[in-house]
């Protein structure tokens, strides 16, 4: 799994245990030791859960990808944002953003792909599948990952496998959740 970390920086990580303490979070749980695997990043309802993401991405030197609004990767950001290992996605499009992140899976050794299922920081009715999708042409499991501010704590929860029962597994990703508090309740999906 020595691609997935990237080398040490110590200013870097620094910065990351800095913005964590400063908040007053704590990484709770570990990363498998597995090469592939799609990492959810919920409940996503703030600007602040994407400054808790690069923190702990710092702290634990993980070479994760993501995607982002296309829009947050023009200047004088965008060169920053790719080399957070962001992705642009243009939403309007219709590519087939499921597809081209299997390729991305299957072309490489090591990989790991750091997903939002809510797509936006606004009250959605219903997760995006997009993250099981992936995970499922891929053949790799899910991390399940909550940011939970109740307990100023991101937590690394256990490995998901994708059964044949789309709307089986997503209620019981979904339940992991309901536990974790995010920023903005009022925006978080609880429902199974």
């Amino acid at each position: 799994m020595a691609g997935n970390y990237l080398p040490r920086n110590l200013l870097a990580e620094g910065l990351g245990h800095l913005v964590l303490k400063c908040m007053g979070w704590r990484i709770e749980g570990q990363l498998p030791a597995i090469d592939k695997f799609v990492i959810i990043g919920a409940h996503h309802t703030s600007n602040w859960d994407f400054v808790l993401f690069i923190a702990f991405k710092f702290v634990l030197r993980l070479n994760a990808r993501w995607f982002g609004k296309h829009s947050i990767f023009r200047r004088p950001w965008g060169g920053l944002m790719r080399r957070l290992g962001g992705i642009p996605i243009e939403r309007h499009r219709q590519l087939n953003t499921v597809e081209q992140a299997i390729q991305a899976f299957n072309q490489s050794r090591e990989f790991i792909l750091v997903l939002s299922p809510e797509g936006t920081r606004k009250k959605v009715e219903r997760w995006k599948t997009g993250f099981y999708h992936i995970a499922r042409g891929a053949g790799v499991p899910i991390l399940l990952g909550a940011l939970d501010y109740a307990n100023r704590r991101i937590v690394l929860g256990p490995l998901f496998h994708p059964g044949e029962d789309e709307a089986a597994d997503m209620r019981a990703i979904l339940a992991f959740y309901r536990d974790f508090v995010p920023k903005k309740p009022q925006n978080a999906l609880y429902g199974g």
